[in-house]
C-alpha cells in the first residue's frame, strides 16, 4: 500500500472572484484481486459530499496524467483534474494495469484484455462510492477510455458518462482508415490481412518489422478483445445522462465518430469544439503544430471543454 501522504493545495477557482478551495491531494490505490492499481485523488474540502469524476485514460501506455512514453508529455488529464478540483469537483485518475505505477499488476501485455480495463473501472467506481465525502460519480473517458467508461457505467452505478474524443466505430475500422492514409501499398495489404485476422479472433505471428509497433504478437490478444467492441451500440445502451465532446481539429478521432455516438443515443448532449485537438488543446489544423502539442504540457485546455463539462456536471441531480 502507498503511504498516505496528504498535500493541501490551494487551487484558484477559474473565473470566479472568491476564496480558492482547499484541495486534498493524495495517492490512492485499489487491490483488484489480480494486482494493485495506483492513482491520484484530488478532493476539494467541503462540508457536504462533492461530485467525483473517475478519469479513464486512452489507449496504449498512457498514464494517469495523460502522458505516453512513446508520444511525450502533455499532462492533459492532470490539467483536467486540477480544473475540476478548482470548481469543487473531486477526481481520481489512475494508471491502468500494465502502465507506469500499475505495471506490476499485469507486466506481460499478452495477458491484457479490454475486459480487464472495464472491470478495473467498475472496481474503482465501487471503491469511490463507499467514500462518504464523495457524491455523484461521473465516468469520464478520453479516447479509448471513453469506451471503457461506456461499458463500465451500468455496473459502476455511475450517475453520468462523459465521452471525450471517443470513437463511434469499432476500432479496427478506425485503424483501417488511418493506415490507408499512411501505408505504402505492400504494407497496407499486409495490415489489412492482419486486421481481418484479429477481427476474426485469430492471432498472426507473421508481422513485418514496419508493423511491429501496432501488430506485435504480444499485443494481438488485447487487440482481439478490443475489436469485439461496438462503441456506438454500447453508447446507445446507456441509461444515464451522457455528454459527448469532440474537437473539430482532432487528427485521431473525427466529428463523424461523435455524431455516430449521438445518433445511437440522441438524449446525450453533443459538444463539437472548434479548434480543439485530441489532447484537448486549441491547435491549428497543421500537422507540425498538432504533433508539437502532444509534447507541450504548458498549453491550456480548451476553455469550451471546461465550460461544457462543468455545465453538464452542475445540471446533474444531487445524490
Amino acid at each position: 500500500m502507498l503511504r498516505m501522504l496528504a498535500l493541501l493545495l490551494p487551487l484558484l477557482v477559474t473565473g470566479l472572484a472568491q476564496a480558492a478551495p482547499v484541495v486534498l491531494q493524495r495517492p490512492i490505490s485499489l487491490d483488484t484481486g489480480s494486482g494493485e492499481l495506483f492513482g491520484t485523488l484530488l478532493l476539494p474540502q467541503s462540508s457536504k459530499p462533492v461530485p467525483v469524476v473517475l478519469i479513464i485514460a486512452g489507449s496504449g501506455p498512457t498514464d494517469r496524467d495523460g502522458n505516453n512514453p512513446d508520444g511525450g508529455r502533455n499532462d492533459n488529464l492532470r490539467r483536467l483534474a486540477v480544473m475540476l478540483a478548482s470548481n469543487n469537483i473531486a477526481s481520481v485518475r489512475y494508471d491502468k494495469r500494465g502502465v507506469a505505477a500499475s505495471h506490476p499488476a499485469t507486466p506481460d501485455e499478452r495477458n491484457l484484455s479490454f475486459d480487464h480495463y472495464v472491470a478495473d473501472a467498475v472496481a474503482w467506481s465501487q471503491k469511490l462510492k463507499t467514500d462518504p465525502r464523495l457524491g455523484p460519480l461521473i465516468l469520464l473517458g478520453h479516447s479509448e477510455g471513453a469506451l471503457v467508461a461506456t461499458l463500465a457505467a451500468e455496473k459502476s452505478g455511475a450517475a453520468a458518462v462523459i465521452s471525450v474524443a471517443g470513437t463511434g466505430r469499432p476500432v479496427d475500422q478506425v485503424l483501417r482508415e488511418q493506415l490507408k492514409e499512411r501505408m505504402p501499398p505492400p504494407l497496407l495489404q499486409r495490415s489489412e490481412q492482419l486486421l481481418s485476422s484479429l477481427k476474426a479472433g485469430k492471432t498472426d505471428d507473421n508481422v513485418p518489422d514496419e508493423l511491429q509497433v501496432l501488430f506485435r504478437p504480444s499485443v494481438q490478444p488485447y487487440l482481439i478483445s478490443l475489436f469485439r467492441q461496438d462503441p456506438a451500440a454500447a453508447f446507445g445502451q446507456l441509461r444515464v445522462p451522457a455528454l459527448i465532446i469532440q474537437g473539430r481539429n482532432d487528427i485521431q478521432v473525427g466529428v463523424q465518430d461523435a455524431e455516430l455516438l449521438h445518433r445511437a443515443n440522441p438524449k446525450a448532449e453533443l459538444a463539437l469544439i472548434d479548434g480543439m485537438n485530441h489532447v484537448m488543446r486549441i491547435v491549428p489544423d497543421d500537422i507540425k503544430q498538432q504533433l508539437a502539442s502532444y509534447k507541450n504540457p504548458d498549453l491550456p485546455l480548451a476553455s469550451q471543454l471546461s465550460e461544457r463539462i462543468l455545465r453538464f456536471i452542475g445540471a446533474l441531480p444531487a445524490a
